[in-house]
């Protein structure tokens, strides 16, 4: 690589130029149209290259192979995800009662994950294989901050975890396809779930200690 890259700032976007963005936001939207059309099992950084307009090395470099533009898609709806339950209207956003959103929260990312399970796949495969990434981290500040609000003598970072476990790709695609449940019956038992520990014995906490 030619130069030297200017670290980015802190809290503020990477620089762009503008034929750069315009390159990404086609590659990002043939992609996101190809993964909806076939899967992103099928998805070739080839064909997504000839279908945007661009060189097949504007892909690579940009994204660096499949799992990094899986990953890019991730993050575009992850960015609208995140702009529903940190600043969006209730439920999921703020305004409800934490109990109220952390139902609502767990719902909408059941939709999501069933909506995009194909690049949820990608994504976890990629985590089983040492790429760690994704938005786990800051579901789980969001639904550990909520349950601490409503529950603060509980461990809420134990308690976030194991929600979200329940969310996990593979987890809710066995639930339809091998256990014949439905998306309803899906939410209706993190509905349950959410329940019982948000009404769990005061000063539980795991381990045994009160």
């Amino acid at each position: 690589m030619c130069g030297r890259e200017l670290l980015p700032v802190l809290g503020q976007p990477q620089p762009e130029r503008a034929d750069a963005a315009r390159n990404r936001r086609r590659i990002i939207d043939v992609a996101s149209r190809l993964v909806a059309e076939r899967g992103a099992h099928q998805l070739s950084l080839d064909e997504v290259a000839r279908e945007a307009g661009v060189g097949v090395g504007t892909v690579y470099r940009r994204f660096g192979d499949r799992t990094g533009l899986v990953f890019a898609l991730i993050d575009e709806h992850e960015r609208r995800f995140q702009a529903a339950f940190m600043t969006g209207p209730p439920p999921v956003g703020p305004g409800a009662p934490p109990d109220v959103r952390l139902r609502a929260f767990l719902r909408a990312l059941v939709d999501r994950t069933v909506a995009q399970q194909d690049i949820y796949l990608l994504l976890d495969l990629a985590a089983a294989k040492g790429r760690h990434g994704g938005p786990y981290r800051i579901h789980h500040t969001h639904v550990a901050a909520l349950l601490a609000e409503a529950r603060p003598d509980i461990d809420a970072a134990f308690f976030a975890d194991a929600l979200l476990a329940s969310v996990n790709v593979r987890l809710i695609r066995h639930q339809l396809d091998d256990r014949g449940r439905s998306v309803e019956e899906v939410k209706s038992g993190l509905d349950a779930l959410s329940a019982a520990v948000l009404h769990a014995p005061r000063g539980g906490r795991p381990g045994g200690e009160a």
